[in-house]
């Protein structure tokens, strides 16, 4: 009974187990930004925005529903007086289309809200995919160093047998082993934190998902982080900043405030003027109630002027409606001054990123790389000692992280640089990234 109950307990975890690798769901860099964009529930939520600003836009456009009226003169005063039942209607003059211009101007914010949000959505993903993968790559690297340590203790013990090495080298190689170990426990643990952050990210209630790339192409195939190559130029910043600003999202939604502002103040000055109520109706005299005892059918008609700005002509509303006017013109000055320094600033830092990226290609890397090889081969052959080997092993390990952080910095600076161009296709030399 033991054995059938450990068999059925072993099959549950084990179809759990492939059942949630299964459900992970490994998909490259333009997918997590179509997948986001179209499953991420805040953009859902967002989209709700959108279809109210909508409905706003028919709210402001509508009529007054009119009023029944009824008037019925009882007893003796009903004597040679009209009883009458009838509609009454007010007219709004010069406020309904200033309203749904207003309801349109908020429509257009809001859809620029939704197509920033969608646009920041897209570099947010970019950015988590990216670290992800870095962390990928740096558990890789160190995996390598893991096992380079592992072969340093088996020549150790060989040597230690043999009387070729004193016995300390042998433990010093244990604990440069094991101390690799726990940076790669640490690694997996980052790789399995900037999943969680990944999928945070794409926000979809349903699939969990991992990047397709297990480590930064070793071709510098940068294309397929939608990166230009850090060998190319970017044009001068003052070209940068002038399509910047004819084309960011945020500058056109801080100008669409100004037109909110300046609408809204048209709508709270026409608040001046009257409306005009209009009523129309049947009115009669029944037989014992008419002069001459007949039946006295009727209609009647009339016009009134209402809601007269004789006692309260709405100043204040429409003082503070000209200060919203001028205190959006602000904002907006500031949004494009502030534009202007961050763009400069992010422009500066992809352009460090970009040097300190190509002189690790050009220097760094392949220099540690044939000075761990032959330190390696120079302890095998007895011309090296371990302490000095091990030495080697760390700092070209410290290396080979500085690059591949130097690497997910020059992505993510790139990642920055779009987001304050505030656009995915940013043309260098007629070629569209």
């Amino acid at each position: 009974m033991k054995k059938i109950l450990l068999v059925l307990l072993t099959y549950i975890l084990t179809s759990q187990t492939v059942f949630a690798i299964e459900n992970i769901q490994k998909i490259d860099i333009k997918q997590a930004i179509e997948i986001a964009r179209q499953n991420n529930l805040d953009i859902k939520a967002s989209k709700i925005d959108v279809d109210m600003a909508k409905n706003d836009v028919k709210q402001a456009n509508r009529l007054q529903n009119p009023d029944l009226e009824v008037f019925l003169n009882l007893g003796k005063s009903g004597k040679g007086n009209p009883q009458t039942i009838g509609m009454s209607e007010v007219v709004e003059i010069g406020k309904r289309g200033a309203r749904k211009n207003l309801a349109k101007s908020s429509l257009l914010k809001t859809e620029a809200d939704l197509s920033f949000e969608e646009f920041y959505l897209g570099m947010d993903v970019r950015k988590a995919y990216i670290n992800l993968v870095a962390s990928k790559t740096i558990l890789k690297n160190l995996v390598v160093q893991q096992k380079l340590f592992e072969e340093l203790v088996a020549i150790a013990e060989k040597k230690v047998k043999t009387g070729e090495l004193p016995e300390i080298d042998l433990i010093q190689a244990r604990i440069a082993y094991n101390q690799m170990t726990t940076r790669v426990n640490s690694a997996k643990m980052a790789v399995k934190s900037k999943m969680i952050d990944f999928n945070k990210v794409i926000n979809a209630k349903i699939g969990e998902y991992d990047s397709m790339d297990d480590f930064f192409p070793e071709t510098n195939d940068f294309l397929a982080m939608l990166t230009p190559n850090p060998d190319m130029k970017l044009p001068d910043f003052d070209l940068i900043k002038e399509n910047s600003l004819k084309n960011r999202i945020d500058l056109k939604i801080a100008k669409q405030e100004v037109d909110i502002a300046e609408k809204n103040l048209s709508v709270i000055v026409r608040k001046r003027i009257p409306d005009l109520e209009l009523k129309a109706g049947y009115g009669y005299q029944p037989k014992h109630l008419s002069d001459d005892g007949t039946f006295r059918p009727g209609a009647y008609i009339g016009a009134n002027l209402v809601n007269l700005p004789l006692l309260y002509n709405y100043s204040p509303e429409i003082k503070n409606a000209r200060l919203k006017v001028v205190q959006a013109e602000l904002q907006y000055e500031s949004a494009e001054n502030k534009a202007v320094k961050d763009l400069r600033n992010f422009y500066e830092q992809f352009l460090t990123s970009k040097e300190n990226l190509n002189f690790y290609n050009e220097k760094l890397v392949k220099d540690s790389k044939d000075m761990i090889e032959i330190s390696k081969k120079d302890y095998e052959n007895g011309k090296a000692n371990l302490t000095s080997l091990i030495v080697m092993e760390q700092s070209y390990e410290d290396i080979l992280e500085g690059y591949t952080n130097a690497v997910a910095d020059y992505y993510n600076s790139w990642v920055e640089f779009l987001r304050e161009v505030n656009t995915e296709d940013f043309e260098i030399d007629t070629e569209t990234i």
